[in-house]
C-alpha cells in the first residue's frame, strides 16, 4: 500500500531506466539546473522523477528506521534549504523543522511548495497526504506547474515526465481499484491515522478507535478505553486485517500484532519514508497496495 498512490513492476522501472538514460544521453542538456530540496523522500522521489535532468533532489527524511515525527534538523540540512531554489514541504505541523530552516534562511529566488496548502489542509488535519491518491495527482500537478515557471526552456520535457509518472502510477490505481471494488466495506483497523486516507479511498471500513490511531500518530500514549476497545476488534475478528506504523512502534502496538497474529488476522506493516533505499514512490507504495491486497484475500470470515 503505500500511507497514498501508483507502482511499476520491477521489470518495468528498470527497462524505463535504461530507456530513460539512452534517451538522455541523446537529449540537449537542460536550460539550467535547478537544486531542490524535499522534506521527505516521498515527495524527493517524486519531484526527483519530475525534475528528471534538470535537477538535484536533496530528500532530508529519508531513513525508514526513524520515526519522522522525531526528527530533529541539521546544519548541512540547513545549507541544503539556504541554497535551494526550490523546496516541498508536507506541511499541517508534519515537518515544521523545515519552515525554521527556511525562515532561518530567507531567498527571495527560492520557491517553496507546501502540500498541505496545496491541499487547502491545515495544522492539525491529518499529515499523511502521500497515502491519498488522488492528493499525490495533485502534487504531481502543481509541481510540474512550478518547474515550469522556474525553468520556462524546459516546459515540454517536464510534460513528458509527468505524462511517464503518471503512466508508472497506473498499474497501482489498477491494484487499488481491484481491491475496492472486491473488499469495499471490509472491517479493518489500523494502529495510527496514517492509514485513514488510503481506507477512505478504498471504501475499507474503519473500525480502529480515532483517539487511539491519533495518540499513536503524536507519540502519546493512547487512552485505557481505546486499548480495550482495539483488543475487543481483534480477539473477536471484527477487524479482517490490521495496518500498523513500522516506525512508531510502541508496546501496546507490538502487544496489539501479536494479538492480531494469535487470532489468524493479517497483519500489514507500512513505512512514512519510502524504502528500500534506491527505490521509487511506486516502487513503495505498489509493494504496500499488494500487501495490503494479498492480506484482505486471506483475512478471515466471520467474528462479531
Amino acid at each position: 500500500m503505500c500511507r497514498s498512490a501508483a507502482a511499476l513492476t520491477c521489470v518495468g522501472v528498470l527497462s524505463a531506466a535504461c530507456s530513460s538514460s539512452s534517451r538522455n544521453s541523446a537529449t540537449p542538456a537542460p536550460t539550467k539546473t535547478l537544486r531542490i530540496v524535499a522534506g521527505e523522500n516521498f515527495w524527493g522521489s517524486i519531484v526527483s522523477q519530475l525534475a528528471g535532468r534538470t535537477g538535484t533532489v536533496t530528500s532530508v527524511m529519508s531513513n525508514p528506521g526513524a520515526d519522522p515525527h522525531n526528527y530533529e534538523s541539521s546544519s548541512s540540512n540547513a545549507r541544503a534549504f539556504a541554497d535551494a531554489d526550490y523546496v516541498v514541504l508536507n506541511g499541517a505541523g508534519y515537518d515544521a523543522w523545515g519552515d525554521k530552516l527556511l525562515n532561518a534562511n530567507p531567498s527571495p529566488k527560492r520557491k517553496v511548495l507546501t502540500v498541505a496548502a496545496a491541499l487547502g489542509k491545515k495544522e492539525g488535519d491529518n499529515p499523511h497526504f502521500w497515502y491519498q491518491p488522488d492528493y499525490v495527482a495533485t502534487v504531481v500537478d502543481r509541481v510540474t506547474a512550478d518547474l515550469k515557471t522556474m525553468d520556462p526552456g524546459d516546459s515540454t520535457y517536464f510534460d513528458a515526465q509527468r505524462a511517464a509518472l503518471n503512466a508508472a502510477f497506473a498499474p497501482d490505481r489498477a491494484r487499488l481499484d481491484a481491491i475496492k471494488a472486491r473488499f469495499s466495506a471490509t472491517p479493518v483497523a489500523s494502529t495510527e491515522s496514517i492509514f485513514v486516507y488510503l481506507a477512505d479511498y478504498l471504501g475499507l471500513k474503519l473500525v480502529s478507535p480515532p483517539e487511539f490511531m491519533s495518540a499513536v500518530a503524536e507519540g502519546n500514549d493512547p487512552p485505557g478505553p481505546s486499548v480495550a476497545a482495539f483488543h475487543d476488534l481483534l480477539t473477536n475478528k471484527v477487524a479482517k486485517v490490521l495496518v500498523y506504523n513500522r516506525q512508531t512502534s510502541t508496546d501496546v502496538t507490538t502487544n496489539l500484532q501479536k494479538l492480531a497474529t494469535d487470532h489468524g488476522i493479517p497483519v500489514v506493516g507500512v513505512t512514512e519514508t519510502v524504502a528500500p533505499a534506491g527505490a521509487t514512490f511506486q516502487d513503495w507504495f505498489g509493494a504496500e497496495a499488494r500487501d495490503l491486497q494479498n492480506a484482505l484475500t486471506q483475512a478471515p470470515t466471520g467474528g462479531a
